[in-house]
């Protein structure tokens, strides 16, 4: 596929079939942040799924070089950014790491796992972006080491102002392959959601730390 509207809703229709992201408006899930949400995304079941997995591999591998041009090695976000970084940076021939969101306790005491070069142009890799603060911290632990991070990449954003906002503080551009807009629209085009439905969809994401309560 080339169209990037069409690959946005190829992925968002993966990402429902295998049920890697679940609506429930009316039974709201808890996020680790306390906040009330009627989606819940977890990308790493494509890893299960050969199919979603290449056509994620390959759709984000030309995201990367059409974004990023100048890239010469990925790292992955930990813990979920590291398969689909690996798959990514192989179908690249590209060097490949993995930050962690703190430096080990023992042995070496790394942050950054794997043979990457402070000359380096990397691209980040994560699985979802919601606010952006752990892929910030990637991104800022990076930077500190001395390596320059030419952008962030992701298969799945819900597209929150504060996300973009903190993105554009720290100067570091960011792509998703998918996104919610997207994904409300097909999911209300296949029946999945009624109107009322997607209404509160779209009302969460317009007040996500609020809605809810």
């Amino acid at each position: 596929m080339n169209n990037q509207s069409e690959v946005a809703s190829k992925i968002a229709e993966y990402l429902l079939e295998i049920h890697a992201i679940q609506l429930q408006p009316e039974n709201p899930f808890t996020w680790a942040s306390g906040w009330k949400s009627p989606i819940y995304s977890d990308n790493r079941l494509s890893l299960s799924h050969p199919e979603v997995r290449n056509f994620i591999k390959k759709e984000m591998a030309k995201m990367v070089l059409q974004k990023y041009p100048s890239v010469t090695a990925i790292v992955g976000v930990a813990t979920a950014g590291i398969a689909p970084g690996a798959l990514i940076a192989d179908e690249l021939q590209l060097p490949f790491g993995y930050v962690r969101s703190e430096p080990k306790k023992h042995g070496m005491g790394k942050q950054l796992e794997g043979d990457i070069s402070t000359q380096a142009k990397v691209v980040v890799i994560e699985d979802l972006v919601s606010t952006g603060k752990s892929s910030l911290q990637a991104v800022h632990s990076l930077r500190e080491q001395g390596i320059e991070v030419v952008g962030l990449a992701c298969i799945f954003t819900y597209g929150f102002d504060a996300a973009q906002q903190a993105f554009d503080d720290s100067n570091c551009a960011y792509a998703a392959l998918s996104n919610y807009d997207v994904l409300i629209q097909l999911a209300a085009n296949k029946g999945l959601i009624s109107r009322e439905q997607s209404l509160v969809l779209s009302q969460w994401r317009a007040n996500p730390s609020t809605w809810g309560q």
